[in-house]
C-alpha cells in the first residue's frame, strides 16, 4: 500500500455558518436513511473489513492478520497486518514509529532506523533474519493492534469515507473507494486514488453534482480496472470483477447483507 500524503482536501472543506438562521426542511424517510447510510457504521465497516480481508489474505478472519506479514514480490518489500502496510511505501514506518510512540521499547522500535533506510524500495537490509518473528511477536500486544487500527482509520479509511461522503455516494461506494485507496494509496503517480477518481469524473459526474451514483461507481471501477492493470502485482481484477461490480449491478448500494462474491476464484459469503 501506499501512504497517504494528506487528507483527501474535497472532503475537508468548510461549509460556511449561515449568517440568517433559516429554518430547516423536515427531513423526509428518504434523507433519513441517507444520512444514516455509512461506512463508518461499525456494522459496515466490519463487513468492509472482511471484503477487504478476503482479497488480501483469502479469509474473512480479518482480526487474525495483524501478525501477517511476508515479502509478496511486488517491490514493495515486506507487506504486513490488516491492511497490508509495506515496508517500502512508508505506511510501515508510519506505524512503527507511532507505535513507538505510544509505547516506546516496544519489540520493532529498534527496525526504525532499517525502515527508514528501505522505504521506496524492496530491500530488507537491517530488517533480516528476525523482523517478521518480532512483527509476529509485537501482534500479540493490544496496544500494537490499536496501533494498526489507528493507521488504517488516519491513513486509509478515514479519507475514503469522506471523500466518499463528499461525492454523495452511500456505503458501497465508500467501499469501492476504500478498496482503491487501500492498494493504490493516494500519491501523486497515475493509478493513485485521487487519479482513479479524476479520471472517473471524466466520465461521469457523481450524486454531490447531481449524476448517476451507478453510472458513476460503474465509471470509477473502469478507472480502477485500468489502474490494476498497469501493474503485474496487481493484474488480476477479480476484486472488482467478481465482487464490487456484482454488489452494483445487483443495485445494493447499502452494501446489505446477505452477500457473495468471489476474489482469484475463491467464494466469500457474509449472511
Amino acid at each position: 500500500m501506499l501512504a497517504i500524503g494528506a487528507l483527501l482536501g474535497s472532503a475537508l472543506i468548510a461549509v460556511p455558518v449561515a449568517a440568517h438562521a433559516t429554518t430547516a426542511p423536515a427531513p423526509t424517510a428518504e434523507t433519513a436513511v441517507a444520512a444514516a447510510a455509512g461506512l463508518d457504521d461499525p456494522a459496515k465497516k466490519e463487513i468492509a473489513m472482511k471484503i477487504v480481508s478476503s482479497a488480501e489474505n483469502s479469509s474473512l478472519d480479518w482480526k487474525a492478520q495483524y501478525k501477517y506479514i511476508e515479502d509478496i514480490d511486488d517491490g514493495r518489500g515486506y507487506t504486513a497486518g490488516i491492511i497490508g502496510f509495506c515496508s517500502g511505501t512508508g505506511d510501515m514506518l508510519d506505524l512503527v514509529e507511532y507505535y513507538t510512540q505510544i509505547k516506546p521499547g516496544n519489540a520493532l522500535a529498534k527496525y526504525l532506523p532499517a525502515l527508514r533506510k528501505v522505504d521506496g524500495g524492496d530491500s530488507h537490509a537491517g530488517l533480516d533474519p528476525n523482523f517478521t518473528k518480532d512483527w509476529a511477536k509485537a501482534a500479540q500486544d493490544a496496544d500494537f493492534r490499536k496501533a494498526q487500527d489507528h493507521e488504517r482509520d488516519r491513513v486509509y479509511f478515514n479519507p475514503s469515507v469522506n471523500q466518499g461522503k463528499a461525492d454523495g455516494v452511500g456505503v458501497l461506494g465508500q467501499f469501492i473507494y476504500y478498496d482503491a485507496i487501500v492498494m493504490h494509496g493516494d500519491g501523486g503517480d497515475s493509478t493513485s486514488f485521487r487519479n482513479i477518481r479524476k479520471r472517473a469524473l471524466s466520465k461521469a459526474k457523481p450524486p454531490s453534482q447531481g449524476g448517476n451514483e451507478t453510472a458513476y461507481l460503474n465509471a470509477f471501477l473502469d478507472a480502477r480496472v485500468w489502474a490494476m492493470k498497469q501493474e503485474e502485482a496487481h493484474s488480476d481484477t477479480s476484486r472488482v470483477d467478481t465482487a464490487q461490480r456484482v454488489f452494483l449491478k445487483k443495485g445494493n448500494l447499502n452494501l446489505n447483507t446477505p452477500l457473495d462474491w468471489k476474489v482469484y476464484g475463491d467464494s466469500f459469503h457474509i449472511g
